[in-house]
Formats: C-alpha cells, structure tokens, sequence
C-alpha cells in the first residue's frame, strides 16, 4: 500500500456514499453493495462512523496503520469511527465484493446500544484479525443486513429508528457470538498466544525492565506478539477466564510477595522492581489487589515463618 496517498476523509456516511456512488436513504445509517459495478480505486480514508463489512471475495488488501489485514474470502472486517483504512486494489485480480452496514454515532444517541457500543471489542481490533465466517453463519449475518435494508426502504415512522437499532444489535450479538467461536476453534493458535504472552511478562518483571520502562501493560505485550490490546484481551479472556489486565496484576501481587518475604528489600526497592515510580502508589495497588499493605503482609508472613 503506497503511503503518499491522500487520506480521504468521510466523516458523514453521505460522504462516503458520495464517493463511492452509493445513494443515501438515510443521513446516519446505510447498507452498500460493493460489486463490478462500483468504481473501487485504491484509496485511504479515516472514517467518521462506524463500518462492517461482509465480504464474499478478496480482491483488494486492506491497511489499518501499517498492519496488513488479516482477511480472505467469507469473512467479516469492522472498523470505528476515527479509525484510517487503506484499500489496496489487487492487479488482475477479481473485483472486491461485499455487503457493509454503516452507522454513525448519532443515531444511537439515547438508545441502550449506543451505552454499550464500546463492549463490541471487534471494532477496535488492531485490524490482523478478521471473523472467519462458515457459510451459515455469512447467511445469518446477510439476513439482518437485508432486514436494515427494507427498513431504510419503508417510509420513516416513530418505529423506524428502534427497528433499524434493534436489528444492528442483534447483528453485532451474533458478530460477538461468532468471534468467540473462533477463538475456539483456533485453540491451538490461541495456546501459543497465551504462552508467548506468560513468557513476556516474566520476561519483563524478571529481566528488571519494569524498573527502567514502568509497569508492564497490555498494549506492550501485544505489541510485542503483532495483535491489539483489545484483542490479546478477548483471547486471554476466552482461555483463563482473566483479562490480560488482570493477567498482569496478578503476576505483579506474584512478584511483590516474592519480594516482601526478603528482609534485605524494603517497600520503595520492591516499589520500583514493580514499575511504580512512587512507593505509595504500589502500597495502594498491594493493598486493593492482596486486602491488607505490604507491612501487614510482611508482618503476618514473620508470624506464620
């Protein structure tokens, strides 16, 4: 993907729809089909709205940053709003076909969606994973495109907006349900995350870079492993039951305990071994994660010794 392209910038979805050729029924909410007959030049643009898109063919890669996309036939990419997306149209190669919903968020304004809009995590993938779809599953996710669609046709009414919202969730329930059955079914894959993901983090509180570069978070180790947080979250959620957040914290209790058994460490030494650059920030973080401060622990471990 050329990065001297201009970046388009579509903030309203009649924008977008302008750009493509699209016809607009709706300022806040669209349903495109992109076929042969859509001109599809390869083009960046940052999005002001929220996009999913049912793919049936490749034909094009996409760019999200400077990550490649990981994405095929039969699959399911999103984006949010603010987000900047490359499309690379591929030479000789078939002409991209796909189905996307378009939502901005002013239309879930005071709707329960719009509250928990942020728990689809998929939006904020760092764009190198996209849903796998099995041929049922494309059908079922068609099906409520189709039903947006006849709603964007029918005269607007006082149901309109609640249908059109009602039908995106249910839509992004089964996206969520799907995903979730892919980190199943990629366990293997997964296994290897999770344990490359333990190595890091012991790596990095046993090595002292706590120390030199704070403590350890989640978007660090995703990195490190080419996902994003959101991500590397989901996954490790999915297989310990944690997230990567907690999976952390509680490596840190780990370490701290370690430490405060050692008569020849006091608290501020234990402190920055941890990434805490004050000692009364740690005794907080100790006390919340372990119930009592680290004196206390101390105190009691003397006891029980």
């Amino acid at each position: 993907m050329k990065d001297n392209l201009d970046i388009i910038k579509a903030d309203t979805i009649e924008q977008y729809n302008k750009f493509f050729g699209f016809e607009t029924r709706h300022p806040l909410v669209s349903i495109v089909h992109f076929d042969q007959s859509v001109p599809q030049p390869t083009h960046k643009m940052t999005l002001g709205f929220y996009a999913l898109f049912l793919k049936k063919t490749t034909g094009c890669i996409i760019n999200y940053g400077k990550t490649v996309y990981d994405f095929d036939d039969e699959t399911v990419v999103s984006f949010a709003p603010g987000q900047t997306v490359g499309i690379h149209r591929l030479e000789d190669g078939v002409v991209p076909e796909a189905i996307g919903l378009l939502f901005h968020p002013d239309f879930l304004h005071r709707t329960e969606l719009g509250q928990k809009i942020k728990q689809y995590s998929f939006f904020s993938y760092a764009s190198n994973e996209a849903l796998h779809l099995s041929v049922e599953e494309r059908i079922i996710l068609q099906d409520y495109m189709e039903k947006i669609v006849r709603e964007l046709q029918h005269p607007i009414d006082k149901f309109s907006k609640s249908l059109i919202v009602s039908n995106i969730e249910v839509l992004l329930n089964y996206c969520m349900r799907f995903y979730e059955r892919q980190f199943i079914t990629r366990e293997e894959i997964n296994n290897d995350v999770l344990v490359r993901f333990e190595q890091l983090l012991n790596e990095y509180m046993d090595s002292g870079k706590a120390s030199q570069h704070g403590i350890p978070t989640v978007k660090y180790f995703a990195d490190k492993i080419c996902l994003s947080s959101n991500y590397l979250g989901d996954l490790v959620k999915s297989e310990t039951g944690k997230t990567a957040q907690e999976f952390i914290q509680l490596k840190m209790v780990n370490v701290a305990k370690n430490a405060l058994i050692d008569p020849n460490l006091n608290t501020k030494q234990i402190a920055e071994m941890l990434g805490f650059q004050h000692p009364q920030h740690f005794m907080r973080f100790f006390k919340k994660q372990v119930g009592c401060t680290p004196r206390e622990y101390r105190i009691q471990h003397a006891a029980i010794v």
